[in-house]
């Protein structure tokens, strides 16, 4: 997992597509749902904490 494009197949996958039309707004809500299939038990904790960094990666390129 290297890229939000990689983060939103991964979301894809589990029915769940975002576009909010801001960017930003699109990874906060990309983290939270996340952060729920973590919770949930269906993601690997590998997995969420690749996600949890392009998502940290973005945002720093970002601004």
């Amino acid at each position: 997992m290297r890229t939000l494009f990689d983060v939103q197949q991964l979301l894809k996958r589990f029915g769940t597509f975002i576009y909010l039309g801001d960017r930003n707004a699109d990874i906060e809500m990309m983290e939270e749902e996340i952060k729920d299939l973590y919770k949930n038990g269906l993601i690997s904790s590998e997995e969420y904490t690749q996600v949890l960094l392009v998502l940290k990666k973005e945002r720093k390129d970002m601004g």
